[in-house]
């Protein structure tokens, strides 16, 4: 019953998943066409996934660390293993998927 639940739960997610995305190919600024559907879906599915990136780019970026450390390029992997998805995480306007960052650039 329980392997039921999950797999009903993954469909209905795809399934408003893809109509998000099916609106979206008609809208200009929007992902959904609509500002607050776009808030509640930075809310409810964008920012945990963005929170889950952040802990798995610092976990990864931990153990890239004697790699990279060699290498010389430490700024660069802490950049786009942890900044990036902790930036868009956390520093972007609800909402707001193509800008983020205080200086409002492209992550």
């Amino acid at each position: 019953m329980r392997c039921t639940r999950l797999k009903m739960s993954v469909q209905v997610i795809a399934a408003a998943l893809s109509l998000l995305l099916a609106a979206s190919s008609y809208a200009d600024d929007s992902v959904t066409g609509d500002k607050g559907s776009d808030m509640v879906l930075d809310l409810v599915i964008t920012r945990p996934f963005g929170l889950v990136a952040t802990v798995v780019g610092t976990a990864v970026f931990v153990v890239a660390l004697p790699f990279s450390i060699p290498s010389g390029n430490v700024k660069e992997t802490a950049d786009v293993l942890v900044k990036r998805p902790l930036v868009y995480t956390f520093d972007r306007p609800l909402g707001e998927f193509e800008r983020c960052g205080a200086d409002r650039h492209p992550c």
